[in-house]
């Protein structure tokens, strides 16, 4: 069952797991509007599959509930965010997120925020359900604007689902980027050198 088609577990995990205390401060008022909108990656830029082509999705406003399994807006300020959806013909799946906060101190706030989140992922899920066994790994930082960090999450569930994902979180000036690529499988099926790729070109990208 993929972190796509398991909405159930998904919703039930994150309403037990997903408390985190952190809070940001709020936006300055009449902060100065971001010159220009984020770019978002193109299909051919997320890492390739062996056997099927990536689709993109139209750029859509709000916030994506494909990163609610370790991401969400609880505890900072009401920012504007915008996603697009990848998938495949078979089962393997990602999202970008793009937020553009007022400052860059508050968009280095928020990109650590997002990270811890990710970070701590593993252990909110198993604190959250008997059921879930999950990982995670640091893949490391890239040196691309602002900078990136890369991590991974393997969950396996008692009734034998089990499954993988590359989650990254990067910033350039005042612009915060997640990507998240997930499909069936541990962390042997996980491409990190081109998850890599792809989380400095969409970080390069936005601007």
């Amino acid at each position: 069952m993929s972190m796509r088609s398991r909405a159930g577990t998904v919703t039930a995990l994150t309403v037990a797991a997903l408390a985190v205390g952190t809070v940001l401060t709020a936006p300055a008022a009449g902060a100065a509007p971001q010159a220009a909108t984020p770019k978002f990656l193109s299909a051919s830029q997320l890492p390739p599959h062996p056997t099927s082509s990536w689709t993109a999705g139209p750029v859509t406003e709000g916030f994506p509930v494909e990163l609610d399994l370790c991401v969400h807006t609880e505890g900072v300020p009401s920012y504007d965010y915008r996603h697009r959806t990848f998938r495949t013909d078979l089962d393997t799946n990602a999202v970008q997120m793009t937020v553009v906060a007022d400052t860059a101190a508050h968009a280095k706030a928020l990109a650590k925020h997002y990270d811890d989140l990710i970070r701590t992922c593993a252990d909110r899920l198993e604190e959250g359900s008997p059921d879930v066994e999950a990982e995670g790994r640091d893949y490391g930082t890239l040196p691309v604007e602002e900078g990136a960090r890369v991590r991974g999450l393997h969950t396996e569930t008692s009734w034998g689902a089990t499954d993988i994902a590359l989650l990254s979180v990067g910033r350039d000036a005042r612009t915060v980027t997640v990507v998240q690529w997930a499909q069936l499988g541990d962390f042997g099926d996980a491409p990190v050198a081109a998850f890599k790729k792809t989380t400095s070109t969409a970080v390069a990208k936005l601007y």
